[in-house]
């Protein structure tokens, strides 16, 4: 939760045993994010009541959640006892599915990378991508030897669009009709959480990179394809349908290049995204267009890498400052599976910015910035989904709470 001034603020525990599960999120979050607490603080800083806290605690504790540390000495009385998150409480797994590669990661209770895996994806079929997700789902468990606590995996969007053919290159064909999370978690024997692959890149860039402490950001990913995550008031923003932030299908140029996603011409996700880069390449005569090679290439300052990064810079600042004029974002965080040294050169393009409502000349943070996480941001914000939901109190307030009629 934060303030108007985007500073954070306590999430506050409501005291009806039917809050319980509130009280539980709201508990786990103060401890996570103090490092370790006594009872009083966390019922001080909570509002909860000494019982309440109490009861929650010795709940968590028993299954495993927190973990008691000792006591902290203090200049008079006995020294209050410390509570930590356990992080061999549990683990979470995160998968990110994309067109042409594999990332699995796994995360301990205390937000922790304890594994990780990258492979290409060689067979992009629904069977042969239920294959190798379940076959990465238990290495990624006999790594880990923890209590599996949920799982995330995240698809490039977007979902469910009549006249959006998810047959192009920037996304996974016939899942069309399929209901994702049911078929992943009986491949895996889990319940699974699915979501778009940009809006994880932001939840795993909110917890773990350059969103740390920014509660309102945007998040450019570059996937194959391009998209945009959106965290608002320190929690993302999907939208009613889960695919807000499609900006891989805004039009730049009405007669421009055929999408074979959508079937539009001119999508910036064209000309903008590492699909396009390693287009240009291809035509070239480079077919190996991997990340290592990227980078190589990027380093030998190859031509058409150099032509790439000025037109996606020419191209993305019209839009960004599009975004900070219709969202008003804290910053935007530029991230994915390009290497960082071209994403750098792609936000040094863009130094001169259109003018937009972001354009003060006192700002704590600048305009653009690059992520912190690489290639394994949406996997890690993929594996923060259950771990984000289990540990983030539900803020809204429902109708029968407050008694309001319709």
């Amino acid at each position: 939760m934060t303030n108007p001034n985007g500073s954070h603020a306590v999430a506050i525990g409501k005291n009806p045993e039917r809050s319980r599960e509130h009280n539980r999120r709201v508990v786990l979050a103060v401890v996570r994010q103090h490092g370790s607490l006594g009872r009083a603080h966390i019922a001080k800083l909570t509002q909860l009541t000494a019982q309440a806290v109490a009861n929650i605690v010795d709940e968590l504790v028993g299954e495993g959640l927190l973990m008691q540390l000792g006591r902290r000495k203090t200049e008079r009385g006995q020294p209050p006892i410390q509570f930590s998150v356990d992080p061999d409480g549990g683990a979470t797994i995160g998968v990110e599915i994309a067109a042409d590669h594999v990332v699995t990661v796994a995360l301990d209770l205390s937000g922790k990378l304890r594994h990780q895996r990258i492979l290409p994806l060689e067979d992009r079929t629904p069977d042969g991508i239920l294959a190798t997700f379940s076959s990465e789902f238990k290495m990624m468990q006999q790594a880990v030897r923890l209590k599996l606590l949920g799982a995330g995996v995240v698809m490039p969007g977007p979902f469910e669009i009549e006249g959006m053919t998810s047959v192009g290159p920037t996304t996974l064909p016939a899942w069309g009709g399929r209901d994702a999370a049911q078929t992943l978690g009986e491949a895996c024997g889990y319940p699974v959480v699915v979501e778009n692959d940009a809006t994880a890149a932001a939840v795993g860039e909110r917890l773990f990179g350059a969103g740390r402490a920014i509660s309102n950001f945007c998040m450019v990913y570059f996937g194959v394809g391009l998209g945009l995550g959106m965290i608002q008031d320190g929690a993302p923003y999907r939208g009613a349908f889960g695919n807000a932030g499609e900006i891989g299908h805004i039009t730049i140029k009405p007669r421009g290049k055929s999408c074979p996603s959508c079937g539009q011409r001119g999508c910036l996700e064209g000309y903008v995204s590492t699909y396009a880069l390693r287009e240009k390449l291809q035509a070239a005569g480079i077919s190996d267009t991997d990340f290592e090679t990227l980078e190589r290439l990027h380093a030998e300052r190859h031509p058409i890498v150099a032509q790439w990064i000025r037109e996606a810079a020419d191209h993305l600042g019209p839009v960004l400052a599009m975004l900070e004029n219709i969202l008003d974002p804290q910053t935007l965080i530029l991230g994915g599976t390009l290497p960082d040294r071209i994403i750098d050169d792609v936000i040094a393009g863009m130094h001169r910015l259109p003018t937009s409502v972001a354009s003060r000349r006192q700002r704590d943070l600048p305009r653009i910035m690059r992520g912190q996480t690489g290639q394994l941001t949406a996997a890690l914000g993929a594996a923060a989904l259950p771990l984000f939901d289990m540990v983030t109190p539900k803020l809204e307030i429902s109708l029968q709470e407050t008694g309001a009629q319709i």
